[in-house]
């Protein structure tokens, strides 16, 4: 599908946040391994989590899954069964790599694939950790991507030191943990998002952090919990960029979750002179959420880079976007994650950019936009990244001409609702 944008007299309005990816995805695999029924809020459902969810069936566990709820009823840690067929896990990298550590320990035999996207995606960075702990897991085409094979058998507790900071693969390697004969810890070069810490403790497991190490206690007995999930911050950062852009714009993004491994888009954007408040900060199974007012502003450019990357890397295409309105250069550095993702993000982005008429210049490990231009329409091509599309799609509300986003649905992966929550907030 194609979307067509045109530019926005102004935003205006209240949006409800879906809810966050990373903690759907955790709150369904912790409430599989769980005793008792897990019962899910404000769950997303897009079309990465709906792929854990079938996941986790086809290993025999019982998902109710309502508009307004999802049910769990757990199967406890060593319930899983084995699956009949080949897990499809979508496009999804978190479902990918978290799942493969859940069964590494297990007692049977699987196999794990996806779509192209995800055929391309390394998996060498949770191959190594789960190799040294024992696991018997293997790249199918030996190229260090999906499809995964993996023979499940007894795991020995290992001190990971992880040469990126991703959470999916701190999560992997803590999740093998829980199957281990001994403790078992990562530690990262820089912090990346705890959801799984912080979840997994709700649940009953013996979790510690000391600085950039976490680690976790084998045989936990995770007990069924009542999770209300918050929205998503990487999510809201479309709606944060928008309103700051498009002159004559003011909004209300309720319930964002606003952890502090994953704020730097707020970080960023209050550094370039953002008008943005937070109200009603409270927390939420076990999470900090507020609500947010974002009002039209004056930017400047700024520096990204260093330990802030690890707490924005999602929201890089939309923060590069928006330097494209502030006065001065923004400098985006450490980012080479960026390049294996859905798509090269740093190629991806930096093209659409210079489509338009932005001054975007990619780097080996970033990019460098010089702000001030003004932008103009153009046909952008998502590459299926949902990330690029939902990005250019805010890029076309500033633009005099028509933007057209080639294949605009692949915002169904995160956030299905977006184009309908752009036609509320629409000022006609």
């Amino acid at each position: 599908m194609d979307m067509q944008l045109t530019k926005s007299a102004g935003l205006r309005g209240e949006l409800n946040i879906p809810g966050d990816k990373s903690i759907s995805h955790r709150a369904i695999m912790f409430g599989a391994l769980s005793d008792g029924t897990t019962e899910i809020t404000n769950f997303l459902q897009g079309a990465d989590c709906l792929s854990t969810i079938s996941c986790f069936q086809a290993m025999g566990v019982p998902i109710e899954n309502h508009t307004d709820r999802v049910l769990i009823r757990g199967v406890g840690l060593h319930g899983l069964r084995q699956p009949e067929q080949m897990l499809d896990v979508g496009n999804s990298g978190t479902t990918t790599r978290l799942i493969s550590g859940i069964l590494a320990g297990q007692s049977f035999t699987s196999t794990l694939n996806g779509d192209a996207s995800i055929q391309k995606r390394p998996m060498k960075r949770i191959i190594d950790p789960l190799t040294q702990m024992g696991a018997d897991i293997s790249s199918l085409h030996n190229n260090g991507c999906a499809p995964l094979s993996i023979h499940g058998g007894q795991l020995h507790g290992i001190a990971y030191q992880s040469p990126v900071a991703s959470a999916q693969v701190k999560s992997c390697v803590l999740l093998a943990g829980l199957y281990a004969d001994g403790i078992t810890s990562v530690t990262e070069p820089a912090l990346s998002r705890n959801h799984t810490e912080l979840m997994l403790s709700g649940f009953g497991a013996q979790v510690e952090t000391n600085g950039l190490t976490a680690a976790v206690h084998p045989e936990p007995k995770l007990t069924g919990q009542k999770i209300a999930v918050p929205g998503d911050i990487s999510s809201a950062a479309y709606w944060i960029a928008a309103a700051l852009a498009v002159p004559d714009s003011e909004l209300v993004l309720k319930n964002v979750g606003i952890n502090p491994t994953r704020d730097g888009i707020l970080r960023v954007v209050e550094a370039m002179g953002a008008d943005v408040v937070r109200e009603h900060i409270r927390t939420i199974s076990g999470e900090p959420v507020c609500d947010l007012i974002v009002r039209s502003s004056s930017l400047h450019g700024v520096t990204v880079a260093g330990d802030l990357i690890p707490t924005l890397i999602d929201e890089i295409p939309v923060i590069a976007v928006l330097a494209c309105f502030a006065d001065g250069d923004t400098v985006i550095r450490d980012a080479q994650e960026l390049k294996v993702k859905e798509s090269n993000r740093i190629d991806t982005v930096v093209d659409g950019l210079r489509a338009m008429g932005a001054d975007a210049v990619a780097t080996d490990d970033g990019m460098i936009i010089h702000g001030g231009k003004t932008l103009h329409g153009a046909v952008i091509d998502s590459h299926l990244d949902h990330r690029i599309a939902m990005s250019f799609a805010v890029a076309g509300l500033m633009c005099e001409e028509p933007t057209t986003i080639r294949n605009a649905d692949s915002v169904v992966i995160s956030y299905p609702d977006f184009y309908e929550s752009l036609e509320k907030i629409s000022v006609r």
